[in-house]
């Protein structure tokens, strides 16, 4: 035998990968022995996927799924679209910039209080930040297109 377990359960005088697996196995109380003998079955198949598993919590129900985040990411963009293109449909056109600017300042802050719930604060607290300076970037970009000669309205 190798290793011996020292009183904290972690495996002296081991290196390399099969004394990282004993010392993960030691480090859940298991029984020196046992913590041999699983190490090693788990390292007979496949070192690093047990790695993985183990110490990072890496598993293939966690894995990425690029193609579902992609039409998520997609069919998310699609919903948060339809807002502003209903108020540009529905708007009179001669109070287009002031009630486009209405709406989204309206549809910032809720969703800067339902990223303020997500997140643990007050759903208040994240409205206010967020559509503070939402107002802020509008009237920055209204600034400079001002300044360029392009504003609209």
């Amino acid at each position: 035998m190798c290793c011996s377990a020292s009183r904290s359960f972690r495996i002296d005088g081991c290196a390399g990968s099969h004394c990282s697996r004993l010392n993960y196995h030691a480090d859940i109380e298991t029984f020196d022995a046992t913590s041999r003998t699983v190490a090693r079955q788990l390292m007979k198949k496949d070192a690093l996927a047990a790695h993985a598993r183990d110490e990072l919590g890496l598993t293939e129900e966690l894995a990425a799924r690029p193609l579902q985040a992609a039409l998520a990411s997609a069919a998310t963009f699609a919903v948060g679209a339809a807002v502003p293109i209903l108020t540009i449909v529905l708007a009179p056109t001669t109070e287009l910039p002031i009630v486009v600017s209405i709406v989204s300042l309206i549809c910032l802050a809720a969703l800067g209080a339902i990223a303020g719930r997500a997140g643990g604060a007050s759903a208040v607290t994240g409205a206010v930040r967020v559509a503070f300076w939402g107002a802020l970037a509008m009237a920055m970009t209204a600034a400079v297109g001002r300044l360029f000669g392009t504003a609209v309205g």
